[in-house]
């Protein structure tokens, strides 16, 4: 049973258990949680707790330090991870891209590659993947793949899974919804083949190893590094860099900035970022 608690009316998260979770998210993850996230933590990890049957977070803490924590320690990080996102949020992103960046592809080489990385659930890949459809009548001719990556292990199966609620759904111009998805029902919208085949996608920490080997054009990094520390934004944007092709673009989100963190990128307005070294 579990035990009560009479500030909380719940379990008892310490000032100890706290700092020990913060340590591990960051390490885990590269999060950064302050103190005004306490709340957040408590609240999501609290229902993993419950649904553990597990009275304390010191026991939970023992069952992520333990051998076989891995597992616990990536459903700990889901749990945490804050998944905000949506179809064709910053509509700009998607109007440069597709009336700039692919416009001016070279016809020659009919490669195409971009990373969407923190996908969260697949609204943002399944966006790019309608806007290469829309602005790219010879698609069918290109060897073009889009590569969609999050931490949270969840947010990848549903984005693979292509169902989305009719009211996420109604976010898609009329247009590319009409093309591109299908109602299995009153409730629920299902991306259609063309965009399915697009996209990859595969769980990935931005802090780990990155196996992808070929070189990216585009890539997609909205509103992840807010979350980070300087140090880490500096070694994340110059490992983007190196994965870009020179003149290669990035976007990211509307309150991040590349100022003083990395000068290999220059500034296109809008938070669109373009290599130059």
């Amino acid at each position: 049973m579990l035990a009560p608690d009479t500030l909380t009316g719940d379990i008892v998260l310490t000032d100890a258990d706290f700092a020990a979770i913060v340590v591990m998210v960051r390490q885990q993850s590269g999060i950064v949680l302050g103190h005004s996230k306490r709340d957040l933590v408590y609240g999501r990890l609290r229902r993993r707790l419950r649904s553990l049957n597990i009275e304390s977070f010191a026991l939970y803490r023992e069952m992520l330090d333990a051998e076989g924590g891995q597992a616990e320690r990536v459903r700990m990080i889901n749990a945490i991870t804050t998944n905000l996102t949506g179809f064709f949020r910053e509509p700009h992103h998607f109007e440069f891209l597709g009336k700039q960046v692919l416009a001016q592809l070279p016809r020659d080489r009919n490669r195409l590659r971009i990373w969407s990385a923190g996908c969260s659930s697949g609204e943002e890949p399944y966006s790019i993947a309608m806007t290469l459809c829309n602005a790219m009548p010879d698609l069918g001719t290109w060897d073009a793949r889009i590569l969609a990556t999050d931490i949270d292990t969840d947010m990848i199966a549903h984005g693979a899974s292509g169902r989305y609620s009719a009211e996420r759904a109604a976010a898609i111009p009329a247009g590319f919804l009409a093309r591109h998805a299908r109602q299995r029902d009153a409730t629920i919208t299902e991306m259609g083949p063309q965009l399915r085949s697009l996209i990859t996608f595969k769980p990935l920490n931005l802090l780990g190893p990155w196996p992808m080997t070929g070189s990216f054009d585009v890539i997609f990094c909205r509103n992840v590094v807010i979350y980070f520390d300087k140090d880490t934004q500096r070694s994340l944007f110059d490992r983007f860099a190196d994965q870009l092709v020179l003149g290669g673009y990035l976007f990211v989100g509307h309150s991040e900035s590349l100022f003083r963190v990395t000068e290999r990128f220059e500034h296109l307005g809008r938070t669109i970022y373009r290599k130059v070294r």
